[in-house]
């Protein structure tokens, strides 16, 4: 036999502590809605936090642009090797190497330059030069900007969720003192009643 819808709404609301109890105090409620609304906050964190994250990336992916606009890239040779990574540092990728190259105007140039740990002597490598003909750090490739995007909105749902993690404990913590008092109030009231049927 089917219930009706009514009597499953009912038993929905009363599971979350909505529901008409003798046991059910104001403050239980309170603490219910507390934690309905908490966690509705924390799945909304989690598309503010993509937007947050996309946001980030967009803007990396502008500042790489505007950065190659200005700079010109140009192939060289390497003159030492970069390393090899049985010598690297925890996490160490590239290394410095002398590079040469020849610009516009045909002439020679060198200069130095980071390469992968493993890269030898004579190899060819892409180096970025600035206006003045100086070797810089290349601009930020795309996959770049997408890592900052996810780790900017994942710093963001961390920093919302511990927040709001924090503010939620504070608040249940309130209202445990509030019941605690109440208790306190009611047995106050009571105690005398069973002390008289007791003697």
């Amino acid at each position: 036999m089917s219930m009706h819808p009514e009597s499953r709404v009912q038993r929905k609301v009363r599971r979350f502590g909505f529901g008409r109890h003798p046991l059910r105090r104001t403050v239980d409620r309170v603490e219910s809605a507390i934690l309905l609304v908490a966690g509705l906050i924390a799945v909304l964190v989690i598309p503010a936090a993509m937007a947050v994250g996309t946001a980030a990336s967009d803007a990396s992916k502008d500042a790489a642009a505007q950065r190659r606009a200005v700079l010109t890239e140009s192939p060289a040779q390497t003159l030492s090797d970069a390393g090899s990574w049985a010598g690297a540092m925890p996490g160490q990728t590239m290394a410095p190497v002398l590079v040469a190259w020849t610009d516009t105007a045909g002439k020679s140039l060198q200069g130095w330059t980071y390469a992968m740990l493993g890269t030898r002597s004579g190899s060819e490598v892409t180096i970025w030069l600035d206006r003045s003909g100086a070797i810089v750090t290349p601009p930020r490739q795309p996959a770049d900007s997408e890592a900052i995007g996810t780790l900017a909105g994942l710093a963001a749902a961390m920093a919302a969720w511990l927040t709001l993690i924090g503010l939620t404990r504070l608040a249940v913590a309130g209202l445990d003192r509030r019941r605690a008092r109440d208790l306190d109030r009611e047995w106050e009231r009571i105690a005398p009643r069973w002390r008289h049927h007791e003697s």
